[in-house]
């Protein structure tokens, strides 16, 4: 069996950190997906995906992502129910993120690499002031 989603979109508003009762970080965020296709209208229509992190990568995604920014996730998809107040059954769909990579540029200007197995560069500055050692 395989269950796995990679997704690259934008936040549509600040991750949302809380903590569950044994002290378990957890940051909820929606992404902001365009569909590779145009609609009758001539529009792109755009996808809503509903993502949660758990522990360190929670922190570091309610500290580093805000609305707007660009994320690429790594995960599975997850449904779940539960009863609403009403008494009716409700479903949910969501991705369980494992990675998160923060594709939009620190206010720095720099831009950085952060996921559940640490915290990587794959863009930086050079200073072309400072001695090249190639």
């Amino acid at each position: 069996m395989l269950n796995r989603v990679v997704l690259i979109g934008r936040l549509t508003k600040d991750p949302e950190l809380r903590y569950t009762p044994t002290g378990v970080a957890v940051a909820n965020f929606t992404l902001a997906i365009d569909r590779n296709f145009k609609n009758a209208q001539g529009e792109r229509d755009t996808d809503f995906i509903n993502c949660v992190v758990y522990r360190q990568l929670a922190e570091l995604c309610a500290n580093y992502l805000a609305k707007g920014k660009l994320a690429a996730v790594d995960g599975r998809i997850q449904v779940r129910s539960y009863t609403g107040q009403d008494g009716q059954k409700r479903w949910v769909t969501e991705v369980i993120a494992e990675d998160v990579r923060f594709l939009s540029p620190k206010d720095g200007g720099s831009t950085e690499s952060k996921s559940s197995g640490g915290n990587s560069s794959f863009g930086h500055e050079v200073n072309l002031d400072d001695d090249i050692p190639f």
